[in-house]
């Protein structure tokens, strides 16, 4: 079993900041990669970020400059820093984990429950 416990989130205006931190939890063997994605009503889900255990990152291009996505890998957990936010910005963010839970497992992607990130305009 594998659990990821999001926190942060809310509301807040545009130009203002949140964050949203992310903890995996369970029978974890090694995480290759941690993100955030988001779902707007009515929209598919898209990634925000994502960064791997070496540190390599990428962003959704309409996030670039505004969001930084960081990890600690001892504590198995992510942070998504929001600055500028934007009313589009408005939506569930979802955490993602890409990990394997044994040694020669294949690694495959588990999901968070979702935390609400509105910004008012």
């Amino acid at each position: 079993q594998v659990q990821l416990v999001e926190s942060g989130g809310g509301l807040v205006q545009a130009g203002g900041s949140l964050s949203v931190s992310c903890a995996a939890s369970g029978s974890i063997f090694s995480i290759n990669a941690m993100g955030w994605y988001r779902q707007a009503p009515g929209k598919q889900r898209e990634l925000v970020a994502r960064i791997t255990t070496g540190g390599s990152t990428n962003y959704a291009d309409s996030v670039k400059g505004r969001f930084t996505i960081s990890r600690d890998n001892a504590k198995n957990t992510v942070n998504l820093q929001m600055n500028s936010l934007k009313p589009e910005d408005t939506a569930v963010y979802y955490c993602n984990a890409f990990l394997s839970t044994r040694r020669y497992g294949a690694p495959r992607d588990y999901w968070g429950q979702g935390t609400q990130v509105t910004v008012s305009s």
